[in-house]
C-alpha cells in the first residue's frame, strides 16, 4: 500500500531548509513477530503491543534531531494489526533512520488502567538505540504535544559485526572474582587521561589495569537506555543533580547513549560489542547490573516515555482500588508487572537478546524480589519470570545473581525463587563489618564470631538447607550503595549534605568505624590503622567460601568523603581518581597479590559446603580455633579473635594444594596464636596485615618459613598461613 504525506519543512541550527523528500512512501501490512524494528531485503519491518489502542501512528526522522518527522504513516487497525501486535513494512528506508511513535485509545471509562495520550511521542519497547538531543522530561508530564522535544529510537542493524571468534566466556562461578564498576566513573575524571572519557571505548583503554589487578567479571551499573537529564535533587549550592548511577531504565534492548561515542550515528551496539570483546580477550566476563522492578516513567505523574502510552496496565501494577494509581514495591514510584505474559516476554527477550547478540556472559537482578510477586503485589510460589530463566536452555551458561529484597521489605535471602541464582549477601557484609570493627555481644542470636565463622564457611546456615550451594552467596562488604572501603574505616556516619536532602537519605546504620578521626586526617597511626583494616576485609573476603565481589576504586582507597548514597553525584565525588593508583599502589599490590591467592588455591573455591573429611595430614576439612586451637569461644560475646584451619581434600581441590591457617585478631593487643602441628609439611607465611608493604603479602615462591608451635599476631590484624 501506499501512504500519502505532506511535503515537510525542518529546522536546523540557524536558518530553515526545505526537506527533499517524496510525497509518499510505500508500505506494506507487516508482521508482528519479532517485536522491535526489524530489517529485511526490502526495508524495515515495525512492530509494537499495544493492547487497547485504537489508533497507532509510526513517525519517521531523517536526523536524531529533527523536531519534526519527515514522514507520519497511520496504521490501519483493519490491516496493520493482529490481535494486540500493530506492524508495518516501511520500503526503501535503511538502518540509522530515526522513529517514534503516537497511540491513542479508548479514555479509562472501565478502569482499566490505560493511560493513552496521542499528544505524547513514544520511543519503542524493543529499539537497539534511542537519542534525546532534544529531550525534556517536563514537556512529557503535561497534556501538550511534545513531538520537538521527544525522545527518538534509531533503526540499527545488528546483523554485521566482526565478533574475531568471540564467544561468552563460561567461567565457573566458583572461580569467578567480581569488580562492580560505573562505566562512565571509571574513566570521566581528566585523570583518566582516557581519548574518550566516560564511555564504552574508554573503558577498553583501562582493560590492563584490571588484567593486572586479576579480576575475572566486572559487573557493570546500568548501561541499559535511562534519562541522565533527569534532575534528582538540586545541590546546596545549587547545582542540579541528575540522574547517575542510571537506576531508572527507559529501555531494556538499547545501550545508554550517553557512553556511546557515536550515539546520533546509531553506533550503540557496535561500541557495546567493542568492549566485550575487548574483555573477553582479556578473560575478564562482563556481567550487567539490570533493573527490571520498574522504569523511569515513575508513577501516574511521571513523564509519559514509552510503556505508559503503548500498555500502561500490562507493563506496571496498579492499585486494584483504583487503576489509575500505580504500586510503588520499588521505592522508584512505578513497579513492573514482571509476571505479566507481555512483560515476561520482554524481560527474556532482552535477556536472550544481552546474551545471544551482545555476548554478556551475565546478569545481577536489582531488587530481584519484585519478580516473584504477582500483578497484585502478593509474593509467588513459582513466580513464572523467575523460573523461565532459571530453566531456559538459551541462558543456562550465564550467571544470575539476585538482590534478593526489595523496598517493600520482601527479603529473600537463602529463599529466592529456583536454585542456580547467587544471591547478594547482606548477611555476610554485616558479619563481616561487625567483626572487623572489633564489636562484641550478640546479633541476630549468635555471638560476633559465631556468625563470623558461618559466612566464611560460605553461609551454610542460609543456603544449605534448601539444597543451594556456596557458589549462592555473593560475598561482598562494599558495593556501589554504601561506604567506599575507604570510607567504611575512616567515618563513623554518613555525609551526604551535597545530595541537597539534608543528610537524610542513605543508611543511617553502615556499621563503619573511622579508626579515631572523622575523615581525612593527617594523623600516620590513624592512616596506618585503617591501611591495615582495609587489608583485613579484602583478605577476610577471598578466604571465605562464596563468589567474591568488590567496588571500583577499593583497590587504591577511592573515596567519596563519607557519601555513602551517591547515586546523583556525576562528578569527582563518584569518579575513579586514576592519580590513586600511584598514590596507594601499596593497597593495589595487597589486592593484586591476595586475588592471586585466592585463585591460586583451588579450596578457597569449593564445589561443596565442608563435610568434615580428614585429610592425609590428619588436618580437617574445616576446623577452628581461638588464641588455642579447637577452642573458638562460640559462645563468648566477647571474643574479638578467630582462627581457621582448611585441610585440602583431594575431592575438592588438587592432592598437593596447600593447607590453609588463618588466625584473626581483632583485639586492641597483640596475641598469642597456637598453630597447628604438621608432620610431613611446614607453615610458611603469606600474609600478615601488621607487616609495611611489601612484607604484608608475600608473592608467590616468596613465602617465609614459620617454626614453631605459635605465632604473634599484632593487634587489628590477620596472619595467612599455607602448608608446603
Amino acid at each position: 500500500m501506499t501512504t500519502r504525506i505532506k511535503k515537510t519543512h525542518k529546522e536546523k541550527h540557524t536558518h530553515v531548509e526545505d526537506t527533499v523528500v517524496a510525497t509518499t512512501i510505500e508500505t506494506e501490512y507487516g508482521y508482528p513477530h519479532p517485536l522491535g524494528a526489524t530489517i529485511n531485503e526490502t526495508g524495515i519491518n515495525f512492530s509494537v503491543f499495544a493492547d487497547r489502542a485504537t489508533s497507532v501512528e509510526l513517525l519517521l526522522f531523517d536526523e536524531h534531531d529533527d523536531p519534526d518527522p519527515i514522514f507520519t504513516i497511520k496504521l490501519d487497525p483493519q490491516k496493520n494489526k493482529t490481535f494486540h501486535f500493530w506492524h508495518v513494512l516501511v520500503k526503501g528506508v535503511q538502518p540509522g533512520i530515526h522513529y517514534a511513535y503516537r497511540v491513542d485509545g479508548y479514555q479509562d471509562v472501565h478502569g482499566k488502567g490505560d493511560s493513552y495520550n496521542p499528544n505524547k511521542v513514544l520511543i519503542d519497547p524493543y529499539a537497539r538505540g534511542n537519542t534525546d538531543a532534544l529531550w525534556d522530561r517536563g514537556k512529557a508530564c503535561n497534556g501538550e504535544d511534545n513531538v520537538t522535544t521527544s525522545m527518538r529510537s534509531v533503526v540499527i542493524d545488528t546483523s554485521h559485526y566482526d565478533w574475531e571468534g568471540d564467544r561468552p566466556l563460561n567461567r565457573l562461578m566458583k572461580d569467578t572474582i567480581i569488580y562492580e564498576m560505573h562505566v562512565k566513573g571509571f574513566t570521566r575524571s581528566s585523570s583518566s587521561n582516557s581519548q574518550y572519557a566516560g564511555t564504552f571505548s574508554g573503558v577498553i583503554e583501562k582493560i590492563p589495569y584490571l588484567q593486572e589487578l586479576g579480576v575475572t567479571a566486572v559487573e557493570l551499573l546500568p548501561v541499559f537506555d535511562f534519562d541522565q537529564k533527569e534532575v534528582k535533587q538540586i545541590s546546596p549550592d545549587g547545582t542540579p543533580l541528575t540522574n547517575y548511577w542510571g537506576y531508572d531504565p527507559i529501555s531494556f534492548f538499547a545501550p545508554e547513549n550517553t557512553y556511546c561515542v557515536s550515539a546520533e550515528a546509531g553506533g550503540h551496539t557496535r561500541e557495546f560489542r567493542d568492549m566485550v570483546k575487548a574483555f573477553h580477550k582479556a578473560g575478564i566476563e562482563v556481567i550487567l547490573d539490570v533493573v527490571f522492578n520498574h522504569t523511569s516513567e515513575g508513577n501516574e505523574n511521571g513523564p509519559t516515555i514509552n510503556f505508559k502510552g503503548f500498555a500502561n496496565s500490562c507493563y506496571y501494577m496498579l492499585s486494584a482500588q483504583d487503576r489509575r494509581y500505580h504500586m510503588n514495591f520499588s521505592g522508584c514510584g512505578n513497579t513492573l508487572n514482571g509476571n505479566h505474559p507481555i512483560t515476561e516476554k520482554m524481560i527474556i527477550d532482552s535477556l536472550r537478546f544481552w546474551v545471544n547478540e551482545m555476548h554478556v556472559d551475565g546478569f545481577r537482578f536489582d531488587e530481584a524480589a519484585i519478580l516473584s510477586r504477582d500483578e497484585n503485589g502478593i509474593p509467588m510460589t513459582y513466580p513464572p519470570v523467575i523460573w523461565n530463566i532459571e530453566l531456559s536452555e538459551v541462558l543456562a551458561d550465564t550467571k544470575v545473581i539476585a538482590e534478593a529484597w526489595d523496598a517493600a521489605g520482601l527479603y529473600q535471602i537463602g529463599y529466592f525463587p529456583g536454585y542456580r541464582w547467587g544471591e547478594w549477601n547482606g548477611i555476610f557484609r554485616d558479619a563481616v563489618r561487625h567483626f572487623i570493627k572489633g564489636d562484641q555481644g550478640y546479633v541476630d542470636g549468635k555471638t560476633i564470631v559465631g556468625r563470623i565463622a558461618d559466612v566464611i564457611a560460605g553461609s551454610a546456615s542460609i543456603f544449605e538447607f534448601s539444597g543451594e550451594l556456596p557458589i549462592n552467596s555473593i560475598n561482598f562488604i562494599t558495593a556501589h550503595d554504601g561506604f567506599t572501603l575507604n570510607d567504611l574505616v575512616s567515618y563513623n556516619g554518613k555525609h551526604n549534605e551535597v545530595n541537597g536532602e539534608n543528610n537524610n537519605d542513605g543508611i543511617n546504620d553502615n556499621l563503619s568505624w573511622n579508626c579515631g578521626a572523622e575523615g581525612e586526617t593527617g594523623d600516620p597511626e590513624i592512616l596506618a590503622l585503617r591501611k591495615r583494616q582495609i587489608k583485613n576485609f579484602i583478605t577476610l573476603l577471598m578466604i571465605s567460601q562464596g563468589v567474591p565481589m568488590f567496588v571500583y576504586g577499593d583497590e587504591v582507597q577511592r573515596t567519596q568523603h563519607g557519601n555513602n548514597n551517591a547515586y546523583c553525584q556525576d562528578n569527582e565525588l563518584s569518579w575513579f581518581d586514576w592519580n590513586l593508583v600511584d598514590k596507594n599502589q601499596d593497597m593495589f599490590r595487597f589486592f593484586k597479590w591476595i586475588i592471586a591467592f585466592r585463585k591460586q588455591h583451588s579450596l578457597l573455591r569449593r564445589n561443596n559446603f565442608f563435610e568434615g573429611k580428614v585429610n592425609q595430614r590428619g588436618l580437617a576439612d574445616i576446623s577452628w580455633h581461638g588464641c588455642s586451637l579447637n577452642h573458638p569461644g562460640w559462645q563468648d560475646p566477647e571474643s574479638r579473635v578467630l582462627a581457621v584451619t582448611m585441610g585440602s581434600i583431594a575431592e575438592e581441590s588438587s592432592e598437593d594444594d596447600a593447607d590453609i591457617h588463618v588466625m584473626f585478631n581483632m583485639d586492641w593487643e597483640d596475641l598469642e596464636f597456637d598453630v597447628p602441628l604438621l608432620t610431613d609439611r611446614s607453615w610458611y607465611r603469606v600474609v600478615d596485615t601488621a607487616q609495611p608493604s611489601p612484607n604484608d603479602i608475600l608473592e608467590p615462591g616468596q613465602e617465609v618459613a614459620f617454626t614453631g608451635n605459635s605465632y604473634r599476631v599484632g593487634n587489628r590484624s590477620v596472619v595467612v598461613l599455607i602448608s608446603r
